[in-house]
């Protein structure tokens, strides 16, 4: 499980800046927490508990990364 949380209905609210859907709780393995969209393979990250989704701040995931973010759910 992620160690940053989000409420569920705001993580039910949020959505890509990019494409308009549906972004999902993730962790890196450093353990950092992001908003990942896997239609893009792109990762918006969670500054103090505030979703930043700002395309410019958003970063590409590798292949790798992408496998392990699906799999966390």
């Amino acid at each position: 499980m992620p160690e940053q949380t989000l409420d569920p209905t705001l993580l039910s609210l949020l959505a890509c800046p990019q494409d308009k859907g549906p972004l999902s709780l993730v962790q890196d393995q450093d353990g950092s927490g992001w908003l990942y969209n896997p239609r893009l393979h792109r990762a918006y990250p969670i500054d103090d508990g505030i979703p930043v989704l700002l395309v410019d701040e958003a970063r590409d995931v590798t292949d790798a990364e992408h496998e392990a973010f699906i799999a966390q759910g």
